[in-house]
């Protein structure tokens, strides 16, 4: 009966001998430390549990701000002090500019070839100054200044409506609405399918003639959160390729959202192109002189060079700026104005603050935000605390590199814990704690490394510049006109979900009134229509 049990009296010896070299071979190749014991195929990740921000925090307080872990058959660096960022974003930049080839890259990123999942290269390039010059550039963002005026309005006003009727508002809901709104004129130019189906979410009374437009346009809201929900999960068969096959059902998820997503789009890019046929604009210098929409950019430009820009380079950069523009402004909304209910003293100051520079006469704009600090303050106070995306999108290394005087193997993938940096009680005084006031005298959104809530380098959100712009409008205005309250005594559940982009568990359900000051002002919307679209 020994040599049955012989084996297993072997397997701690073996264990140990197997965690004891592959510590030994870090140090004689002077990698990154790491917790020590490193199991067998799965690695480190026995160490996660959710939220993984935080986790992957825990495990850098523990081992260090620059640790080379293994994610079963991956190699991850894992980056968490402004130091280390710096490197891989300046020196490391290039190098670190790929992505790695994960199940989420394949299927919701066109094999690998969509503005987020490209690695690095002409294609990235080309796809990277289309969309800086004609969606995000200084020059198109005063050109779509009207869209976003419209649609903060028009948001105002459905909010005034459930003030007037006691209604609660979910603010999820809400802004979800009004961004996914200004994403769709800008991009198709008009409220073709989607917002029309969103006006009767808005405006409309539910009987059997638009039911089932409804039911499209809340599936459709629902599937732009899914591409954010499953495709920013944590997916072991990216990590453990054996066990492909026990995660087929989220590949099988995957591959229907995508198929949805392809046909929405396309019956975009269809209209849009009806419509440039009807009216005759074939060239960029019509596109542009007409302020045209970037599908129509796009549509041009295939004109020219359709072996290039095909229907499917154009549905890959329009979903891929739909998404992102969508949800991870929604959030630090969402956020904000969960922060404020939970220290009303920060909301009644930014009010007032509001009051005396803007007044009570007309609805604060843009051009306001540089002359309200304080508002500001909050915003970069929630970019901090709940950064939209807390450990960036994922990097890969194309070559072998040094970070931290650490050598770094090609080919490993580089997670940047924004979360944790922005967390750090090294970098902030009570970093858990809202306390806008810490951003007074800063001009920007960026402290340095320390605080980068868009990201860095070449691969940093081409968008930010938007989204400051949205989020700061769209705060201001609702601060400005409505008195804000939670739904009971309780402080709002702070709670913060899964997903790429930092969602909150529980979406925000809020109470207001129409402040009395602002009374005439909002009776004058009510009797305003939409601005003529773009």
């Amino acid at each position: 009966m020994d040599h049955i049990f012989t084996p297993i009296l072997y397997a701690p010896l073996l264990l140990a001998l197997y965690i004891i070299t592959k510590h030994f071979l870090r140090k004689l190749r002077n990698h990154p430390p790491a917790p020590f014991l490193i199991l067998p195929i799965i690695g480190h990740l026995y160490l996660f549990k959710k939220p993984l921000q935080r986790s992957l925090a825990k495990i850098s307080d523990r081992h260090g701000t620059v640790l080379l872990l293994q994610f079963g058959s991956r190699k991850v660096l894992l980056v968490s002090s402004p130091s280390a960022a710096e490197e891989c974003f300046t020196k490391n930049d290039i190098i670190f500019a790929n992505r790695p080839h994960l199940m989420a890259g394949k299927h919701l990123g066109y094999n690998f070839t969509s503005l987020a999942w490209s690695s690095y290269g002409d294609h990235w390039r080309n796809l990277r100054r289309i969309t800086s010059i004609e969606m995000f550039s200084t020059h198109r963002l005063q050109m779509f200044h009207g869209i976003r005026v419209d649609e903060v309005k028009s948001m105002v006003k459905r909010i005034n409506s459930s003030a007037m009727a006691e209604k609660s508002v979910d603010m999820k809901s809400t802004f979800f609405e009004l961004m996914l709104n200004v994403m769709m004129r800008t991009i198709a130019g008009k409220r073709d399918l989607l917002l029309q189906l969103f006006d009767y979410l808005n405006f409309h009374f539910v009987d059997e003639e638009n039911v089932e437009d409804i039911e499209e346009a809340t599936r459709f809201r629902e599937m732009v959160q899914e591409t954010f929900r499953i495709g920013g999960a944590t997916n072991v068969g990216d990590f453990l390729p054996a066990l492909k096959l026990l995660v087929s059902k989220l590949e099988k998820s995957l591959v229907v959202l995508q198929q949805n997503r392809d046909e929405f789009m396309q019956d975009m890019i269809k209209n849009c192109r009806k419509r440039m046929e009807k009216e005759g604009t074939v060239t960029a210098s019509e596109v542009e002189g007409n302020k045209k929409s970037l599908i129509e950019v796009l549509l041009t430009l295939q004109e020219k060079e359709p072996e290039y820009y095909k229907d499917e380079i154009i549905r890959s950069l329009m979903l891929v700026l739909l998404a992102a523009g969508t949800d991870t402004s929604v959030g630090t909304m969402e956020w904000a104005l969960s922060l404020m209910l939970n220290h009303p003293e920060s909301l009644k100051k930014a009010q007032a603050e509001i009051d005396e520079r803007i007044g009570h006469e007309r609805l604060v704009d843009e051009s306001d935000i540089n002359n309200l600090p304080y508002l500001r303050c909050i915003i970069n106070e929630t970019f901090r605390m709940y950064p939209a995306g807390p450990l960036l999108v994922p990097h890969e290394s194309s070559e072998e590199t040094t970070v931290g005087g650490y050598r770094v193997p090609g080919g490993t993938m580089l997670l940047v814990n924004l979360w944790a940096i922005h967390n750090d009680p090294k970098l902030w005084d009570e970093p858990r704690k809202f306390k806008p006031e810490r951003f007074e005298g800063l001009e920007g959104v960026r402290d340095g490394y320390k605080m980068m809530p868009f990201g860095s380098g070449r691969r940093s959100c081409p968008g930010e510049g938007l989204a400051i712009r949205m989020v700061a409008l769209s705060l201001g205005c609702i601060i400005q006109c409505f008195d804000w309250q939670r739904i009971g005594e309780e402080l709002v559940d702070m709670t913060e979900g899964t997903g790429l982009t930092l969602p909150k568990a529980q979406p925000l359900v809020a109470k207001c009134e129409a402040r009395p000051v602002m009374a005439n002002l909002l009776s004058n919307l009510k009797t305003i229509g939409l601005e003529p679209q773009v």
